[in-house]
């Protein structure tokens, strides 16, 4: 059974859940206390496909989903990963991946709102493939690299391109806003998504088709992407790494950069792992 996990209710008491075949939500409380830990390892996933969904409680109505993963120790992202991205950035193509990190604290629902920071004037969009890992990875191998992922999900690695640019320091304070990590809406198991390098991914805003891509043009793929931060840092069950964004961003637009304003709404999704809406708030 291919397997869409997902986490639903109120921010901060989501329950776990999953996708049946026929689209409705069934209640997993009574099997798991979350989307996260040994709940992402293979056994633990092996458990779930085991289930029969339509024996589960069904979820009534409409709740708001959460962030598909619970419990997340680092949010660890890639930057100008796609080779028109850097070049629409202005930026050389990376000779090796660009890594920063997103405070843990931005992480948010797929459909929440998305908060335009006070101050800001260049808050920007970016849909990206998300990688959740199921399994310890410490200094390993391409090769072994995809047996090191529990599923795959869609991030909007919401930017505040001043903030990250143009004051002093790194990319983490123009990333890391409070609702700049939407997650979701669902974390795909990667046995369903038998390569990650061939996920059309598109981002739209207020009906504008602004990104357009495909993962097959990534510089650094996932397994790369996953052997190489292994080598740098220990990824934990649970951590999520966001692989980069394809052209089409705001700060990339001709003839002038376009940002967004209160009052917006983004759709996004990617090949097989749903879609998200944001509308646009002020902080």
């Amino acid at each position: 059974m291919s397997m869409k996990l997902l986490r639903y209710g109120p921010s901060g008491r989501e329950k776990p859940g999953l996708m049946d075949t026929e689209g409705k939500i069934r209640d997993l409380s009574d099997i798991i206390s979350d989307i996260a830990g040994d709940v992402l390892t293979d056994a633990g996933i092996a458990k779930l496909r085991d289930l029969d969904a339509t024996s589960l409680p069904l979820v009534e109505g409409e709740p708001r989903i959460g962030p598909c993963v619970g419990g997340v120790g680092k949010f660890v992202c890639i930057g100008l990963n796609y080779s028109d991205h850097a070049a629409e950035a202005g930026q050389p193509v990376p000779t090796e991946p660009i890594v920063f990190m997103k405070a843990t604290s931005a992480i948010c629902g797929p459909n929440d709102n998305v908060e335009i920071p006070r101050g800001s004037v260049k808050t920007d969009w970016e849909v990206e493939l998300g990688v959740v890992i199921g399994k310890r990875a410490k200094y390993i191998s391409e090769s072994e690299a995809l047996d090191h992922v529990a599923g795959y999900c869609i991030v909007n690695d919401i930017s505040e391109r001043e903030f990250q640019s143009e004051r002093l320091g790194q990319w983490t304070k123009g990333k890391s806003h409070d609702s700049f990590g939407p997650i979701g809406p669902w974390l795909v198991t990667r046995d369903d998504v038998p390569d990650p390098q061939k996920l059309d991914l598109w981002l739209e805003v207020d009906g504008v088709r602004r990104q357009d891509g495909n993962t097959d043009t990534m510089i650094f793929g996932v397994a790369k992407i996953i052997s190489y931060l292994s080598h740098f840092m220990t990824l934990d069950i649970g951590d999520v790494i966001s692989t980069g964004t394809p052209p089409g961003v705001g700060m990339g637009q001709k003839p002038a950069p376009i940002f967004l304003k209160p009052g917006q709404i983004m759709k996004l999704g990617v090949d097989g792992l749903g879609e998200q809406e944001q509308t646009t708030v002020q902080a």
